[in-house]
C-alpha cells in the first residue's frame, strides 16, 4: 500500500487504467482529492486512456483492458474506426502508436482461455505482450517514466542487442508468474504513461535525440519505432488466433514506410543503386545506393509487404514484388532489408 506523494505518482498510469492493487486503490483516490498536482496528472492520464479505449469523456473511470465482450472482428474494426478521433490531441508522431496500442487493446480482449497459444519466436501470447513491455521501456526511461518491472541485471559494456535480448527474457520470465491480466495491465500503465510525456503531445521537446536500443534517433522517430512493433505484434498474434489483423490507417502506416526507407537507405548508401517504389498509400520511390552510379534495377513493394519484410515477417526471396534490372542489386535492397529486424 502506497499513501506518500512519490509513491502515489508512480502509480498515477495503473490508476488510469483501472489495474491498482486494492489496497493503492484505496488510498489513491483521497491523495488526488488533496494534491493538485496529482490530480492534474491523473486527469491528463485518464484522458489519453479514454482517447486510446474509445470510452466516454464523462468522468467514469476507465474500463479494464480485458474487460468487454463481443466478436474480434467488432472490436477490432470499432477501434480502427475510431483511430483517428481518439487520439486529437497526440502528435502526429505519436499517433500512429497510440492507434496502434488501441488495436492491441481491442485484440487481447479475445484472448481469453488462449494465453498459452504459440505466437512468435518461442513466445505465447502472454510472453508476447510482456515483450512489449520491454520494448516500450526503453523509450519510456528515456522520457522519465518508472520502470514497472524489477531491473535486469546486465553487465555495463553488453551490446545494446544482447541487453535487449536478456530484458526481454528477464520480463517474460517475470510476466510468467503473474496472470495474464496483470501484464496486460502493465502494458497499458506503462503505454499509458508513455503517451501522456510531454514528448507525445508536442514536437518540440520530440525533435531532441535520444539513444534507444543503441540508436540515436529523435524522440518522434522512436514512436514510429514503437508504432511500428506494437502492429507487428498484433499482428502475429492475430494470425495465431485465425484473426485478421488491419494494417495501420493509411496516414500512419506512410509514417511507418518513410522511416524504414531512411534508415534502409542509410545501410544502403554505398551500395549498386536501385530505383525503389512503394506503392499504397506512400506511393513514392526512392533512389537507395550510391548517388554516383546510374540505376541498375528497379523495385516496387507494397507499403505493408514493405513493412512485414523489415519487421521480419517475410523472408527476402518470398516477399510479393516486382523488380526488373540487376537481381543482385535487387537482392542486396531486399535482404538488407530483412536484416534490419529485430522485432
Amino acid at each position: 500500500m502506497t499513501n506518500d506523494h512519490d509513491g502515489v505518482r508512480g502509480l498515477l498510469a495503473a490508476w488510469a487504467v483501472g489495474a491498482l492493487p486494492p489496497g493503492d486503490a484505496r488510498t489513491v483516490p483521497p491523495h488526488l482529492a488533496g494534491c493538485e498536482s496529482c490530480a492534474t496528472e491523473a486527469e491528463r492520464l485518464r484522458d489519453t486512456v479514454r482517447l486510446l479505449d474509445g470510452g466516454p469523456s464523462d468522468g467514469r473511470p476507465p474500463t479494464s483492458a480485458l474487460n468487454g465482450s463481443g466478436s474480434a472482428d467488432g472490436a477490432l474494426a470499432m477501434a480502427l474506426r475510431s483511430r483517428g478521433p481518439r487520439t486529437p490531441g497526440v502528435a502526429p508522431h505519436a499517433a500512429p502508436y497510440a492507434a496502434a496500442v488501441a488495436g492491441l487493446q481491442a485484440l487481447v480482449r479475445e484472448l481469453d482461455g488462449r494465453w498459452g497459444t504459440p505466437v512468435v519466436h518461442d513466445w505465447d501470447a502472454q510472453a508476447t505482450v510482456a515483450h512489449l513491455i520491454a520494448a516500450d521501456e526503453h523509450l519510456a526511461v528515456a522520457l522519465g517514466v518508472a520502470p514497472r518491472l524489477p531491473a535486469s541485471h546486465i553487465p555495463e559494456g553488453t551490446p545494446a542487442g544482447d541487453a535487449w535480448d536478456r530484458r526481454t527474457a528477464d520480463v517474460i520470465a517475470h510476466e510468467h508468474t503473474r496472470t495474464p491480466e496483470e501484464t496486460v495491465a502493465t502494458w497499458a500503465a506503462q503505454a499509458a504513461a508513455l503517451l501522456a510525456t510531454p514528448e507525445a503531445w508536442d514536437p518540440e521537446p520530440a525533435a531532441r535525440a535520444v539513444t534507444v536500443m543503441g540508436l540515436r534517433l529523435p524522440v518522434t522517430d522512436h514512436f514510429v519505432i514503437r508504432a511500428f512493433e506494437a502492429w507487428i505484434h498484433t499482428d502475429d498474434i492475430g494470425r495465431a488466433l485465425g484473426l485478421p489483423v488491419p494494417p495501420p490507417p493509411d496516414k500512419h502506416l506512410d509514417h511507418l514506410v518513410r522511416l524504414a526507407v531512411r534508415i534502409l537507405g542509410l545501410a544502403l548508401h554505398d551500395a549498386p543503386p536501385v530505383l525503389f517504389e512503394v506503392t499504397g498509400p506512400t506511393d513514392t520511390s526512392w533512389v537507395l545506393g550510391s548517388g554516383d552510379d546510374p540505376v541498375t534495377a528497379e523495385l516496387t513493394l507494397d507499403a505493408v509487404d514493405f513493412c512485414l519484410l523489415v519487421g521480419g515477417r517475410y523472408a527476402p526471396a518470398e516477399v510479393p514484388r516486382a523488380e526488373t534490372g540487376d537481381t543482385g542489386a535487387v537482392r542486396n535492397v531486399l535482404e538488407t532489408a530483412a536484416a534490419l529486424a529485430w522485432l
